[in-house]
């Protein structure tokens, strides 16, 4: 199964083993760059905040692992959830709905705690 990983799935994993079969058996483990910008962001001024990113770094070495960036394709597919959102009325989180964009545009399924993911049926999430 190829899976992307949100920001909250990955601190999950990192601080309580959480995900840990469901990312141990991915055949594709997708990391936003927008989730690296918030991990990283979370590093910033905290007193583990050299090891979380040296951590990181490792994860990123890892060969299933790959870093995704926005391109042409995700705009497409934030556009069609974001008018999706906004008819249905229910917004979510910004960076959520780009997170989303770029797991439809792979067809993988998003491993996230966020429930109000839920409104997005064009998701696949990752429950366990």
């Amino acid at each position: 199964m190829k899976i992307v990983l949100d920001t909250n799935a990955y601190s999950d994993w990192r601080q309580t083993g959480r995900w840990n079969e469901t990312i141990a058996t991915a055949s594709e483990v997708l990391i936003p760059a927008i989730v690296l910008g918030e991990l990283r962001y979370g590093f910033q001024g905290a007193a583990r905040g050299p090891e979380n990113e040296a951590n990181l770094l490792r994860f990123l070495a890892d060969p299933v692992v790959r870093v995704l960036d926005v391109g042409d394709a995700t705009s497409r597919s934030y556009a069609v959830l974001k008018h999706f959102l906004r008819r249905a009325g229910t917004p979510i989180p910004e960076n959520d709905v780009w997170i989303s964009a770029i797991a439809v545009e792979h067809l993988a399924s998003l491993v996230t705690s966020d429930g109000h993911l839920d409104c997005l049926p064009q998701v696949t999430r990752v429950t366990e």
